[in-house]
């Protein structure tokens, strides 16, 4: 499987900064980097934390889209990671679990999404992220 999902073209402007996908399931990661491009942002998806870490794409990230449970490293701890290397990038965290959807956020994220969870939902949860 491979750790990356092909760039999707930015349509919201030029000066558009990557949204992050990190999603260990390949279907759920594809599929957000596809949504993400039809509401207009450039997209790059991630099947790990470490991945994410390790690619070009971290100094353009203005936003994460991260699952919680991950194999490897977390979705919390790799905000704790960015943090501790003075890096705040918002993130909204992504669950497949009730009980996480309702624990208290880590600082970076503003939200927590519930799967499945609508077009809508990811689209009021990014305009909130990115306005912080």
């Amino acid at each position: 499987m491979p750790a990356e999902t092909p760039t999707t073209p930015p349509i919201r402007g030029a000066s558009s900064k990557t949204v992050a996908v990190i999603d260990d399931d390949r279907a759920v990661r594809e599929s957000l980097t596809e949504l993400l491009a039809a509401l207009g942002f450039l997209a790059k998806g991630f099947s790990s934390a470490e991945s994410f870490l390790q690619s070009d794409t971290l100094a353009d990230t203005r936003c994460l889209l991260l699952d919680v449970m991950l194999v490897g490293m977390s979705g919390p701890e790799l905000l704790r990671t960015l943090a501790l290397r003075g890096l705040r990038i918002p993130a909204i965290l992504i669950t497949a679990h009730e009980k996480t959807a309702l624990a208290p956020l880590p600082p970076e994220a503003s939200a927590c999404l519930l799967k499945p969870f609508s077009d809508s939902a990811l689209e009021r949860a990014l305009d909130q992220a990115l306005s912080r």
